[in-house]
C-alpha cells in the first residue's frame, strides 16, 4: 500500500480536501491501495470554511514517513504558513516523499521553497500574486496539473480530481485509474487544460481619448482588415505615435490586441450561435478558417469546436 498523509489546516475547503479523502480512500476500488493519514499541525478537531469539521488524528512528524504528502488547500495566498508546518514539508521531501500542491496549496510548497526552479500550477485567478511572490518558480498556466520531479502541483478546484487521478495512475496503472474515474462518473483525463478556463479580457477603456476612440472603431469593425496606416489616419496620428500610444494604454500591440480581440469575440459566437466554424472565423475578422483554428488552438489549448463542445449554452 500507499501510504497518503493529507494534511488539513484551520478554515481549509471541505471540496477539495475531500477530493483526495475520496480518491484516496477505500470506497472507490475493491482493494485498499492506500494507507490514508489525515494530519494537521495540531492533531484533533479541524473546522473548514463552510462549517464541518474533521479530526486529524496525526501531527506534522509523520509527514516524512509517507510515500505521498498533499497539501489540498490554503485560505489566505498572502499569509505564510508557521514554520513548523514548512520545515515538515522541507523534511518530507529530503526523505524522498512525492509533495502534492492542490489548487492554492501550490502556495504552501512555494513558501516553503520546495518550488524554486522547478515548474508549477496553481488556480489561474491567482497568477500575479504567485509571480509576485515567488519569481524563482516557472509557473505554468496552460495545463490542469504539472509534476517536476515529484513535486505535483494543479490548477483549481475541479482540477485537483485531474492530478490525484494522475497520481494513482502512476503508481498503480491506468486501468486502476480508470475504474476509479468510472466510479466517480469523471473522464480519466481530460482533454485541453487551464488555459481554456481563464477569462481572457481585452482593454476596452483607457486613460487615452484618442486610443479609446480607436479600441471602439476596431470592436465594430474586428471582421473588417486593419493596419497601422489605417487606423493612424483613422486617429489623426503618425504611424509612430499610435503605436507608441496604443502600447502605453493598452499594455498590447496593435496587432496583439486585435488577435485578442477577435478570439474573444469567436469565444462569444462558439458559445451563442450555430454558426460553422468558417463563418465563426470571418465574422470575428480572421483571414481564414485554417489561420482562425491555428491561433485559437495556441491561446486556449483546445479546437474551437472542442470549445463550443464545452461551452456551448444549453
Amino acid at each position: 500500500m500507499i501510504t497518503v498523509a493529507i494534511l488539513v489546516t484551520q478554515g481549509f475547503s471541505t471540496y477539495h480536501v475531500s477530493v483526495p479523502l475520496i480518491l484516496f480512500g477505500e470506497t472507490v476500488t475493491d482493494q485498499q491501495l492506500f494507507a490514508r493519514l489525515i494530519c494537521a499541525e495540531k492533531p484533533g478537531l479541524v473546522w473548514s470554511e463552510e462549517g464541518t469539521a474533521i479530526q486529524a488524528d496525526h501531527g506534522l512528524e509523520v509527514l516524512a514517513q509517507a510515500d505521498i504528502v498533499i497539501v489540498p488547500f490554503w485560505g489566505d495566498v498572502r499569509k505564510r504558513p508557521s514554520s513548523p508546518l514548512l520545515d515538515a514539508l522541507v523534511k518530507a521531501r529530503e526523505a524522498g516523499v512525492q509533495i502534492v500542491g492542490l489548487c492554492l496549496g501550490t502556495f504552501v510548497l512555494a513558501y516553503a521553497g520546495l518550488l524554486d526552479g522547478h515548474m508549477a500550477a496553481t488556480h489561474w485567478e491567482y497568477e500575479d500574486d504567485f509571480r509576485e511572490l515567488f519569481p524563482s518558480v516557472h509557473l505554468n498556466l496552460n495545463e490542469l496539473y504539472v509534476d517536476d520531479s515529484g513535486l505535483t502541483t494543479s490548477a483549481g478546484t475541479a482540477a485537483a480530481m485531474d492530478c490525484c487521478l494522475y497520481i494513482i495512475r502512476q503508481h498503480f496503472g491506468s486501468l486502476v485509474a480508470n475504474g476509479i474515474a468510472r466510479r466517480m462518473v469523471t473522464p480519466p483525463h481530460r482533454e485541453g487544460g487551464q488555459a481554456q478556463y481563464i477569462n481572457h479580457h481585452v482593454t476596452q477603456k483607457t486613460a487615452d481619448g484618442r486610443i479609446n476612440m480607436v479600441l471602439d472603431h476596431l470592436l465594430q469593425n474586428l471582421q473588417e482588415p486593419h493596419d497601422i496606416n489605417s487606423l493612424a489616419a483613422y486617429a489623426s496620428m503618425s504611424r509612430r505615435t499610435l503605436t507608441r500610444h496604443f502600447t502605453k494604454a493598452t499594455g498590447m500591440s496593435v496587432v496583439e490586441w486585435i488577435t485578442a480581440a477577435r478570439l474573444h469575440r469567436s469565444q462569444e459566437l462558439l458559445e451563442n450561435m450555430d454558426l460553422p466554424v468558417e463563418q465563426v472565423a470571418e465574422k470575428a475578422g480572421f483571414q481564414s478558417a485554417a489561420t482562425f483554428r491555428l491561433q485559437f488552438r495556441e491561446k486556449f489549448g483546445v479546437s474551437p469546436r472542442e470549445w463550443r463542445k464545452t461551452f456551448r449554452n444549453a
